[in-house]
């Protein structure tokens, strides 16, 4: 599948990046371009849009959803790691609404330096990988409920 959303990636266009590949389709062929070229580029090269004005997953749709959170809710809602991980992504892109996951806030100060140590996009999604693979995998072990939640919980994880 080809995917196109716009250029200078941060916190949702990484995020929904990775999601692609690792949930939706691991040889996603994704295009990074100007925003107001988006909407073209899924005519004309039979992309799907997403974070961007005419995208076929916008920036933010009717129900106030990013693009992460559009995707896991339409494909993958089966997974509460990724439930999770959406609710974080949507406070890390959205910093002006309330900061309801506090792991957001550390991945919206990560974000911000993406582009400053990614020589383009593609080797951004690349680098982010580890980071999101990683949060992704901490979510699930708190889902299984082998860890706490959030630090500070009361109850440790037996043998940690």
């Amino acid at each position: 599948m080809r995917w196109v959303t716009r250029k200078r990636i941060h916190v949702n266009r990484t995020a929904t990046a990775w999601l692609l590949r690792r949930f939706v389709d691991p040889e996603a062929e994704i295009l990074f371009v100007e925003p107001g070229e988006v909407a073209e580029a899924q005519k004309r090269r039979g992309a799907i849009g997403f974070d961007a004005p005419g995208a076929r997953y916008p920036h933010k749709d009717d129900a106030g959803r990013c693009s992460f959170e559009q995707i896991v809710a339409e494909c993958l809602t089966h997974d509460a790691g990724l439930r999770r991980l959406a609710r974080i992504v949507h406070c890390a892109d959205f910093p002006e609404e309330p900061m309801t996951e506090p792991e957001a806030k550390g991945l919206w100060a990560i974000s911000q330096g993406f582009t400053d140590v990614g020589r383009d996009d593609a080797e951004i999604v690349a680098r982010a990988t580890f980071i999101y693979d990683s949060l992704y995998a901490h979510l699930r072990r708190g889902e299984e409920g082998r860890l706490p939640s959030s630090p500070g919980d009361e109850e440790a994880t037996p043998g940690a």
